[in-house]
This record gives C-alpha cells, sequence and structure tokens, in this order.
C-alpha cells in the first residue's frame, strides 16, 4: 500500500472471529502492511494436535472430552509465543477466535499481560452467520467436520469491528485508518490550489459507510440468481437497474429489482457516516451541494438518514435520470439544478464508474479509497478519509486544504 504514513509506537494486535470469518486472510495482510510478525494460533498448534490425535485422544481434538485442556494450553502457547516476538520484535499480529477472551476475565487480562506493555487492540471480524458456514462448505477443511456450532460472541472489552462481508482490501482500509495508518495528504496537488462553486458528493462510500450493508444485500441477490460475485463487483457504482439489466434475462428484471430493493432496505440500518463526511458536508453551504447517488430516492434517503444525515434540496437519484454512472448525466443534472458550470464542480467520489461519470461531465474529483483501490480511482486527488480535507468558502468560492 504506498504512500503510508506507519506508526511509531509499537503495537499488538489481536484479530478475533469464529471459523470462516476471514481472519487468517486479514491478519496475514494486516501483518505485512504493518511489517509485524504474524502468529496464527492454528499454525501454532495445529500441527501437534493433528499429530497426536488418534494417539493420545483417541478421536479428533476437537471432539475430545479433554476440550477445555486442549483450549487452555493452545492459548497458553500462543502467549508465551507472543510474548517472545513482542520482546524482540516490537510488536505482534495475533490470530484467533479469541471467544473467551472477548468476554473479558481472567483470559483477557492474561493475553494483555502476555504482550505488556505494548498497547493490545482487538479485532473482531463479525457478520452474517450464514457467510460463515457457506465460507467452510466452500473451503473444505477437515477440521470443520468436527467444529462444534459456537454461538457468535457479543464482545465485552473493547474491539475495532470489522464486517466480513467487506474484502479484505476494504478490510484492511478501515483496520489501518482505525489504527492510525494513514495515506498522506498530497499539499501541493493542484486541486488545492482551484476554488469551486459547489461540491457533488457521492453517497455510499462517500459520505455513508454502506459498503458492507451493499454487499450483504447483493451477496443474498446473487446466491438467489445464481450470479457471480465477480460479476457483480466490476459493475460497483452503476444503479441497480442498469446492473441487474446486465446480469439477468429481461423477464427476469422486475422481479429482481424488487427482489434487490426489499433486501437494501431492509439493511438500511445502524449505518455510520465515514470518516470526515459530516464536517466537510456541513461545511459547505447548503445552497452550494449536492448529493448524486446511484441507488433509488427511497434507499438513498433511508441510507442517509440511517447515518444522521438530512437528504439536501439537490438530491439527484437513480429516478432522476436516464442514464447512470459512469454517463454524466448524473452530475450534470446536478450542477444544473444547483445553477452553477460543471466545470466549477468538485465531486467527491469512491468508485471508478463515479469517478468517470464525474470526468466525463467536466468536474473536478476529489476519490476516496476503501471500496477500490486508489489505483483504480482516477482522480485529482485520492484520501483515505474526509477528515484529510477542510473546505472555506472564499470571496472566489469554495477552496479545499490540508486539514490541520
Amino acid at each position: 500500500m504506498p504512500d503510508l504514513r506507519h506508526r511509531s509506537e509499537p503495537i499488538a494486535v489481536a484479530v478475533a472471529g469464529v471459523a470462516g470469518s476471514g481472519k487468517s486472510t486479514l491478519g496475514r495482510a494486516l501483518a505485512a502492511s504493518l511489517g509485524l510478525p504474524l502468529i496464527d494460533l492454528d499454525a501454532v498448534t495445529t500441527p501437534l494436535l493433528e499429530t497426536l490425535a488418534e494417539e493420545v485422544f483417541g478421536e479428533h481434538w476437537l471432539t475430545s472430552p479433554h476440550t477445555r485442556a486442549i483450549r487452555d494450553g493452545r492459548y497458553a502457547a500462543l502467549r508465551a509465543v507472543a510474548a517472545d516476538v513482542v520482546e524482540t520484535a516490537g510488536g505482534v499480529v495475533l490470530v484467533a477466535p479469541f471467544t473467551t477472551e472477548l468476554a473479558g476475565g481472567a483470559e483477557w487480562q492474561q493475553l494483555q499481560d502476555a504482550v505488556a506493555p505494548t498497547p493490545l487492540r482487538v479485532v473482531h471480524l463479525a457478520g452474517d452467520p450464514a457467510l460463515f458456514t457457506a465460507r467452510r462448505a466452500a473451503r473444505g477443511a477437515a477440521r470443520d467436520e468436527h467444529r462444534p456450532n459456537v454461538a457468535p460472541v457479543a464482545p465485552t472489552i473493547p474491539v475495532i469491528r470489522i464486517d466480513a462481508e467487506l474484502t479484505t482490501p476494504q478490510q484492511l482500509d478501515r483496520l489501518l485508518i482505525t489504527l492510525g495508518v494513514r495515506r498522506d495528504v498530497d499539499a501541493d496537488a493542484e486541486l488545492f490550489t482551484r476554488t469551486f462553486d459547489a461540491v457533488l458528493f457521492d453517497l455510499d462510500g462517500t459520505l455513508v459507510d454502506s459498503t458492507a450493508s451493499v454487499v450483504r444485500s447483493w451477496r443474498r441477490w446473487s446466491e438467489h440468481y445464481g450470479v457471480s460475485a465477480q460479476a457483480l463487483h466490476e459493475n460497483h457504482g452503476q444503479p441497480a437497474r442498469t446492473l441487474i439489466s446486465r446480469l439477468l434475462p429481461p423477464d427476469q428484471h422486475a422481479e429482481g429489482l424488487a427482489r434487490i430493493t426489499q433486501l437494501e432496505m431492509a439493511d438500511a440500518v445502524d449505518l455510520l457516516p465515514v470518516r470526515g463526511a459530516r464536517e466537510l458536508f456541513d461545511s459547505v453551504p447548503a445552497e452550494r451541494r449536492a448529493i448524486v447517488t446511484s441507488g433509488s430516492t427511497a434507499l438513498a434517503t433511508a441510507r442517509l438518514r440511517a447515518a444522521g444525515f438530512t437528504p439536501p434540496a439537490v438530491f439527484v437519484t437513480a429516478d432522476d435520470v436516464t442514464h447512470g454512472k459512469p454517463h454524466p448525466e448524473p452530475f450534470l443534472t446536478a450542477a444544473a439544478r444547483l445553477g452553477v458550470a460543471p466545470e466549477r464542480c468538485l465531486v467527491v467520489e469512491d468508485a471508478a464508474a463515479g469517478v468517470a461519470a464525474a470526468r466525463a461531465a467536466g468536474c473536478h474529483v476529489l476519490a476516496l479509497t476503501g471500496t477500490v483501490a486508489a489505483e483504480e480511482l482516477h482522480a485529482d486527488l485520492v484520501l483515505d478519509g474526509l477528515d484529510g480535507v477542510a473546505a472555506d468558502l472564499t470571496a472566489d468560492g469554495l477552496r479545499l486544504r490540508p486539514a490541520s
């Protein structure tokens, strides 16, 4: 990941989650990004247990009557290795279910003590249990056949919650920001020398962190219709009706659109603003801002309100245009309603289709990572959060500056 400003202080991170949550994949990616050693509970203890299973336990160790003692031994080994690694390397990324530790108590204290005095941050991969079940079935690991069904744990200790629906890069983007590892803001970017009459904000992934909600809804939709996840990813940022017209036969378009609408509306709850989005949005005068989204008016309104935003006076949705992103019509429509020239507009986007639409409309573009990689966003400036910039109203118009 280029242009990162790394933490200077030591840190220990525990990545927790049930089997199939993707904790090993995220832990490996995090360790590589931070340049820290990785200790995975399975890698440290499972080979030994698999070797001893038949001879010592007479059955698989996951179904042994000594499950509690085995669990205690596995985590004692993990803590011992972690203590040595932190002492010599200054930090570590630990991967394990940490089911008992998430509930606090003695086991949580033992884990903190093992890496002390290095601060320990806990990442909890949470999500739809049906997703985890499907992932375990798909990977076909022998140990999963013996794994007991364990109810998801609601952590009582402080955790960084990461949605398992997100891709590993999307998860990593959010996690690194929370850990204080940020992309540098290019203070010399040409965008900071310009003034604008209006700012046109995308919604999903730009103002509201609804990416996991979108992915979850479309995953359930695609499972119903047998559509590949790759096909959905390649069409991100486009209106639902456009995507469905490409993925389903004509006689299923109406049904498919009704189904995804129902799924997305039901999931439009407990959403958070993107980092810095509220501050930047509120700093732009109401008569100089608009929201331009590929969602329907009903869905976009639901997501905005779930994240605590009030829909603006100029609110362009899929219901207002004939051609959605990457066509320029949505942004041209917003500029016209505000009464400003498109070339005097700044667009804030997170998707390649949205950036392309803004470019085609003649607008300048500020893009956010978190949905797709920075390399896919051909914008004037790319940030990892809107807290990286601030907007000032001057005599010549709106001007961006790096946030202090």
